[in-house]
Formats: C-alpha cells, sequence, structure tokens
C-alpha cells in the first residue's frame, strides 16, 4: 500500500489536486477542474482528472462519496500519518562525540 502512495504522489498533476483539496475539501470533477485551470493554468480533460482521480483513490488519499448523481472528492490522509509513523522513532538522548 505504501508503494501506491509515493506512485500516487509522484506525480505533480495528483499533487495539484491534492492541494486543491486541502484547501477545500468535497469537491466533484468539474469543480476541481475549473479550479486546475484558473489557478494553475492545466487544461485537462475531465477523463484525465478522472483517472488521476482514480490513482489517488486506489492509493487511499481520496476518498469518493456519492449524492445523488454528483461524487464528491475528499482528502484522506491516513496512508500519509502511517508512512509518517514508520520513520519517527521515540526521543532518544543525543549522543555526544
Amino acid at each position: 500500500m505504501t508503494e501506491d502512495v509515493f506512485k500516487a504522489l509522484a506525480d505533480p498533476t495528483r499533487r495539484h489536486i491534492l492541494d486543491e483539496l486541502v484547501e477545500r475539501d468535497g469537491q466533484t470533477l468539474f469543480e476541481i477542474c475549473a479550479r486546475l485551470v484558473t489557478k494553475h493554468g492545466l487544461s485537462l480533460t475531465r477523463q484525465a482528472v478522472s483517472q488521476h482521480l482514480a490513482v489517488l483513490e486506489t492509493a487511499g488519499l481520496v476518498r469518493t462519496r456519492r449524492q445523488g448523481r454528483y461524487k464528491f472528492h475528499d482528502l484522506n490522509t491516513e496512508p500519509l500519518e502511517r508512512i509518517v509513523t514508520r520513520w519517527l522513532r521515540p526521543d532518544a538522548p543525543e549522543s555526544t562525540p
């Protein structure tokens, strides 16, 4: 699973999508596309953005919920927290040379 997270974060467009979800969670595909164009100058098709969202969802970084005919995308930081805690160590006394 960790490998999926790293692969998902390797693409700059997916990082832009995550940045947009940090600013405002629960966006639709149309809203994300509009923000990518206006803020980042990325003129991607809805299909391309949808494919990026699918990669992020597979990695667990985005959760999708359906309300009526709309799908809303929410940021999920749990996979990142698992990665960070893997490398955190309890405070150890500093050794002096």
